[in-house]
């Protein structure tokens, strides 16, 4: 079973979105205001022998100033701990070229584990992304992303899975590649403003232990097509 902590929901769901709110333009760090709440059922840890399922309820709202274009993210990485158990192996799967010809309706409806949506703008026309997550199986999860404004686009967005063997304090990492027609529609940026996720079945996510200061740790990175790196460490509170 896949060692994961719930940063993995908070961050790697909204990687397109969230993270991508922090730009670089003009030469200078955009001042960005970013707010999330989450809420994780239940937040009551389980343990080694008896891991306990959850699922989580994510929102963000991002702010960006107007007179900056939105940075473009090229990829996500996260790092998490040994808090929980990701059971990816034990579902049903999809894989990515069946999605990306035929959509979430040819996968198996017990490889759906979650939907959510955005709210973007492409210049000054709002568009809603709608967000499926797809299991991948051990080592491999997907964000099925559906937008039609300014263009349509349907797009299945991979995030791998690697265990970090010896490491004292992470246990796993996750890696996703950003899609370019899902950074750039029709020719113009988009612009992200606010996303909504809930996600969670059964025990594919289960926790196994709360740490001493009640907090599920995780730190991620995003890098741009400016060459910045952003660095971002958060948590989400838990109860043993």
């Amino acid at each position: 079973m896949r060692r994961l902590g719930l940063g993995l929901l908070v961050v790697a769901l909204a990687a397109a979105g969230a993270l991508a709110a922090i730009a670089f333009g003009q030469g200078d760090i955009v001042p960005i205001k970013i707010s999330a709440t989450v809420k994780v059922t239940p937040n009551k840890a389980g343990t080694p022998r008896h891991p306990q399922g959850v699922r989580i309820d994510a929102r963000a709202n991002i702010s960006i100033p107007d007179d900056y274009d939105p940075p473009l993210v090229q990829t996500v990485d996260i790092w998490f701990p040994k808090a929980g158990n990701y059971n990816g192996g034990k579902f049903p799967t999809c894989g990515e070229a069946a999605m990306a010809h035929h959509g979430v309706s040819v996968c198996p409806k017990g490889s759906i584990m979650g939907h959510g949506r955005a709210k973007a703008r492409a210049d000054t026309v709002f568009t809603y992304p709608k967000i499926t997550v797809v299991n991948g199986g051990a080592t491999k999860v997907y964000f099925y992303v559906v937008l039609q404004v300014p263009a349509r686009v349907a797009q299945p967005v991979a995030a791998d899975i690697s265990k970090l063997s010896g490491n004292p304090r992470w246990g796993y990492r996750l890696h996703a590649k950003i899609p370019r027609n899902l950074q750039i529609v029709a020719g113009i940026p988009l612009r992200y403003d606010s996303m909504h996720l809930l996600v969670g079945r059964g025990d594919w996510i289960a926790t196994t232990s709360c740490p001493r200061d009640h907090r599920w740790r995780y730190h991620a990175e995003a890098a741009f097509d400016t060459g910045q790196v952003v660095k971002y460490d958060g948590s989400v509170g838990c109860r043993s």
